[in-house]
């Protein structure tokens, strides 16, 4: 067998030092393998990943807005077509904004869960050649593209499943779905990263039922955040105040602007906030996934 020589002229009596790479380009090169990786993962899974994707979804319309109005149940107020058509308006961009969050949480949390386990996977990662911040940030964008696939994946078959004469009202607003959705998406998705090294995986148990669920309801999933205004109490909007601590809630009024009509928080106040919480979670998490990989 052949084997190929690379001939020098280095000067006798001198020491040859190897061509070494630059780091910064062998980060990016390391960078984009991890995000290939994860992409290949998903394409090899993708039929378990549109079952995790439009399951919730589904059931949310099926039973809302094809059940609830087969069986006579009132939605919506109880005011007939008119009232149920305004609340699958509400509910559609809702579930597509609960979609993401979700997504975030399944995409990171989970997987880190199992990779901060026993077996400590995640150190097969973090050997390649780049910063351990570089991990995260790649499990990030992973993350945040596969909530804008579950978001164009959830909205058409959420606006399809409801009762004859009951439908969203959609109204496409292609300048906010195309900036706010992306943002939204990696917001869940450093909040994934949060609370997936803020947990011990014996207590992910833990992280949905005192952290999920309270976001989930009190999200505005199922409701605009400004049809909150007559729960008060001595004059005070308690309700209204309180979730505005709940990022999910700043998601869902997003979604709405971005695909009805419906009444909305302005836009002025839904992309600051989004940005912060995104720049907290990121912090926070960043910060997090580094000391539990150096534990």
């Amino acid at each position: 067998m052949a084997v190929s020589q690379v001939s020098t002229t280095a000067p006798a009596g001198s020491i040859i030092k190897p061509r070494l790479r630059p780091v910064v380009s062998a980060s990016y090169t390391a960078f984009g393998a991890l995000l290939l990786r994860d992409l290949v993962v998903l394409w090899k899974d993708v039929r378990v990943f549109v079952l995790r994707t439009i399951i919730q979804p589904f059931l949310l319309c099926f039973v809302f807005l094809y059940v609830f109005p087969k069986i006579g149940q009132g939605v919506g107020g109880g005011s007939g077509p008119v009232g149920e058509s305004a609340f699958a308006t509400i509910l559609v961009p809702g579930v597509v904004g609960i979609s993401i969050m979700f997504q975030g949480v399944q995409a990171i949390a989970l997987n880190m869960a199992q990779e901060f386990g026993f077996t400590r996977e995640i150190e097969d990662r973090v050997q390649v050649p780049c910063p351990i911040w570089l991990v995260a940030v790649a499990k990030v964008i992973s993350g945040a593209a596969q909530g804008v696939l579950s978001a164009a994946i959830v909205l058409p078959i959420a606006d399809v499943v409801h009762a004859a004469g009951v439908h969203a009202h959609l109204n496409l607003h292609w300048a906010i779905i195309l900036t706010l959705v992306p943002l939204a998406c990696i917001a869940m998705a450093g909040l994934g990263l949060v609370l997936g090294t803020s947990f011990e995986p014996r207590n992910i148990g833990l992280m949905f039922g005192f952290i999920i669920l309270p976001i989930t309801f009190l999200g505005g999933t199922y409701y605009g955040w400004t049809r909150l205004a007559p729960v008060t109490v001595d004059g005070v909007h308690w309700l209204q105040i309180l979730v505005l601590v709940n990022p999910l809630i700043y998601v869902n009024e997003g979604m709405r602007a971005a695909f009805t009509a419906a009444p909305h928080m302005h836009l002025y106040v839904i992309y600051p906030v989004i940005v912060g919480f995104a720049t907290v979670f990121l912090t926070i998490g960043l910060r997090n996934f580094r000391r539990r990989v150096l534990a």
